[in-house]
């Protein structure tokens, strides 16, 4: 079996314990509006910040739209997260893939970010084209690009 993982790294400029809580915490202020499934616009992005936690959308309208939940918190090294959303970008609860985001320091106000999308065989028949889309530019790299940004401010 061929691994389908989508793995992607990134050396932000702040130390450990700043990049966990800007990519956890900060969430909502570096993640891209246009990266939604809800109807209406959003209006934030939620990451709760403890295991069993949701992962979920708020749009301009009020709805909220789930994205998956929380497996791990063992802030500042490692966040796993229940990705549950299809190949058609909408919330599936039976649905599970898995994205684990380690924070590895290398040094005081430097700090390694790996991300892993893994199972992705688990979307069937459409484990090719979520794969294409989690590898693409505007997939996870572009927003390990966007959360660098933010942990450098």
């Amino acid at each position: 079996m061929t691994d389908s993982s989508v793995r992607r790294s990134v050396t932000v400029q702040a130390p450990i314990e700043k990049a966990f809580a800007v990519f956890t915490q900060g969430f909502d202020g570096w993640w891209p509006r246009n990266h939604k499934i809800g109807e209406s616009d959003l209006k934030q992005a939620v990451l709760e910040g403890k295991e069993g936690g949701r992962w979920y959308e708020i749009d301009t309208d009020g709805s909220e739209c789930d994205w998956g939940r929380v497996l791990a918190w063992e802030p500042p090294t490692r966040l796993v997260l229940a990705w549950q959303i299809d190949a058609t970008w909408k919330f599936d609860p039976e649905l599970v893939t898995e994205v684990e985001i380690r924070f590895v320091s290398e040094g005081p106000g430097r700090t390694r970010v790996e991300l892993e999308h893994r199972d992705l065989d688990r979307f069937g028949e459409a484990q090719e084209q979520a794969r294409a889309a989690f590898d693409s530019p505007g997939g996870w790299a572009g927003l390990l690009e966007a959360f660098a940004q933010a942990a450098a401010a």
